[in-house]
């Protein structure tokens, strides 16, 4: 007997699926808000250097800021730069009172600002560039907040992924809720920018918990033919999250209290666990059998299913524990032990790394395109709607491979067309940036489901773990491939696209999932296999032997 079978009993979608995807849907919204607050947290606003006697308006460009900043190659006044010695402007005769005539012949020498920096608060009161002055020579410590926020969320996603299937996906998300609202208001009340760094890293650990329990929590209560349904409504609640980052962002304008409005949240989380069920499919690979019954019995009554407290038999329960306690410790190397298995983490891992490098590339990076922030943020998350309704339809009719193959894809070639468009084409720049936002967000919302069925229960949590640790990889060198346009302006879209474009071929390498039912031990992975793996497998054995 299979778990597919005793969950046609209890009902495999209902209101205790529909209450189960309600409650989890706080953590889908808070992880966009957290993973891309750096477009608001980390902002450089307009700034130029402070010099005794500038004048009080920023915008007004008069002649005192003409004789005292030079211009760079765009004609705007230099934001790093300062005149050694004050200027004389065309058709004057005056010259600054340290300086003479002959002072103006040849280059003018410049130095960087000796005395920090003036900002402008029209848009943003306070940022962490404003806060620690992270502009001019220490902008790449600005991106790298970003890249150590990425980091942390990889070693979490190592740590939830491997404790969650020793522990129980329950008791772990609960551990997440907890360090996440710690961290998080321990990273709003930071006195320096290393203590920022550190606290805003660990955030990203806790964090990582989110991305791996609540997705595989709830498919597996879910029977095969809702689980698409409930996997796009699931990433629906992502969407939801990046336009109400745009608004919260809007009304908040210091990020002090940006991140607060963000990381609250978890409180009442916190309690929603109460009311969360632990995963039935989990206990029974665990020999937990009563725990299991209990759960069954709870869906069984929600959904209206006439199920008595003998209609799911102890004998049955144990039927299917006893074919699903093959792993009782599960370690990543697990994943690689055998054929099938090996070579489908190793696919996962490259799919992931591009889904990742892509999608965050285009999100933190909303310059360029001739809108404000919070309009670009707005749009970005406005695209992900119909792309998830594209998704939904994709997944269902045409399946998970060559969906997350074609998202990827339609990703590359957005991004390489990009590059074809003159700046002065404002508008078909920004048609494109959203058509590539929304194709990479069509790729992440497949990953989650794809590979949440490609693995088997008693490492799916495992191998969660490890696809999305090599996918936070790419998150983290995002930020850093965006320095690239020092070295050759297109050359961070042509990074963004190449990868997403490999992804995409790798994509086409996965076994296909659609109908398919969720494998729940080691041994179902591999008879799935194809002969030529089979044949791999079979040396192997006799060598053990």
């Amino acid at each position: 007997m299979r778990f597919e079978e005793l969950l046609e009993q209890v009902g495999g979608f209902g209101p205790f699926q529909l209450c189960n995807v309600a409650l989890l849907a706080l953590p889908r919204v808070l992880l966009p808000m957290h993973f891309l607050l750096p477009v608001f947290l980390a902002a450089i606003p307009a700034h130029r250097c402070a010099l005794p006697g500038a004048p009080a308006n920023f915008s007004h460009q008069d002649a005192w800021l003409e004789a005292h900043l030079p211009r760079e190659p765009d004609g705007t006044l230099s934001s790093c730069l300062y005149f050694t010695h004050s200027q004389a402007l065309p058709n004057t005769t005056f010259w600054g009172a340290d300086q003479s005539p002959g002072q103006l012949e040849g280059e003018p020498s410049t130095a960087p600002c000796p005395q920090g920096w003036d900002y402008d608060r029209s848009e943003f009161s306070s940022t962490i560039a404003t806060e620690w002055d992270l502009v001019c020579e220490q902008k790449g410590l600005n991106k790298a907040t970003s890249t150590f926020f990425f980091a942390g969320v990889l070693v979490g996603a190592v740590a939830f992924g491997y404790l969650s299937d020793r522990f129980g996906r329950r008791r772990l998300l609960l551990v997440a809720y907890v360090s996440s609202l710690v961290l998080g208001l321990a990273s709003a009340a930071s006195v320096s920018y290393i203590m920022f760094v550190i606290t805003r890293t660990l955030t990203g650990t806790a964090l990582a918990g989110f991305t791996i329990i609540v997705m595989p929590l709830e498919m597996e209560w879910l029977d095969v033919g809702h689980r698409t349904v409930a996997g796009v409504l699931s990433g629906t609640f992502w969407t939801v999250g990046v336009m109400l980052l745009a608004l919260v962002g809007y009304l908040i304008r210091d990020w002090r209290w940006l991140l607060l409005a963000v990381t609250l949240p978890c409180a009442p989380g916190i309690l929603s666990l109460w009311w969360v069920p632990e995963s039935a499919r989990w206990l029974l690979t665990q020999g937990r059998v009563e725990e299991a019954h209990r759960y069954l019995l709870r869906c069984a009554r929600l959904n209206g299913q006439l199920v008595g407290e003998d209609g799911l038999s102890r004998e049955a329960l144990n039927k299917v524990a006893t074919r699903e306690r093959v792993v009782q410790r599960p370690s990543y190397l697990d994943l690689f032990r055998t054929p099938r298995l090996r070579y489908i983490s190793l696919c996962c891992m490259v799919m992931w790394f591009g889904v990742n490098f892509s999608y965050y590339g285009l999100s933190l990076d909303l310059s360029g395109l001739g809108l404000n922030v919070y309009q670009t943020q707005l749009l970005f998350g406005a695209v992900e709607v119909p792309s998830k309704l594209l998704v939904y339809l994709l997944v269902r009719h045409v399946g998970r491979r060559l969906t997350q193959a074609g998202m990827l894809l339609g990703t590359a070639l957005a991004l390489g067309t990009s590059l074809l468009v003159p700046s002065e084409m404002g508008a078909w720049s920004i048609a494109l940036a959203v058509i590539g936002k929304g194709f990479s967000e069509g790729a992440f919302t497949t990953a989650y489901l794809f590979t949440s069925e490609l693995y088997p229960t008693v490492l799916r949590q495992t191998g969660m773990g490890l696809t999305s640790l090599v996918g936070r990889l790419g998150g983290s060198l995002a930020p850093l491939a965006a320095l690239l346009d020092g070295v050759w302006l297109p050359l961070p879209k042509l990074a963004y696209g190449g990868i997403a474009l490999l992804a995409a071929c790798t994509a086409l390498l996965l076994p296909e999932t659609r109908q398919a039912q969720l494998p729940e031990t080691i041994q179902d992975v591999e008879r799935s296999a194809p002969s030529s793996l089979q044949e791999e497998e079979m040396p192997m054995k006799q060598v053990q032997d």
